[in-house]
């Protein structure tokens, strides 16, 4: 129960990404997805982690029936980095949601 909930929420995110026009069609560098920074932080902007290394990786964990993460918090960093810019506020809701299930299964 708990992967196919989570499924919906990568899909959710996925089309928020999408309506917010966040959606890249171009990945990032090498150096962008190797980097180690929280979030990636330093090297490419939250939408493309949220594209690039989340979903693929929390996707990843589902086909393969691996564990979940049980601690979380991708929203209170979408907020921080999208602060008044009422376009992402559905999708920062999304990553709560996220952020709340998987917490919530520990």
């Amino acid at each position: 129960m708990l992967y196919s909930q989570t499924q919906a929420k990568l899909a959710q995110i996925a089309q928020a990404l999408q309506a917010a026009e966040l959606w890249s069609e171009q990945a990032p560098s090498a150096a962008a997805m190797a980097s180690t920074a929280p979030f990636a932080c330093d090297l490419m902007p939250l939408e493309q982690w949220l594209q690039f290394i989340l979903l693929p990786r929390m996707q990843t964990l589902i086909e393969t029936g691996a564990p979940l993460p049980t601690q979380i918090a991708i929203a209170p960093m979408a907020e921080h980095v999208w602060q008044d810019m009422p376009p992402r506020q559905a999708l920062i809701g999304v990553l709560n949601e996220l952020d709340m299930l998987l917490n919530e299964s520990r």
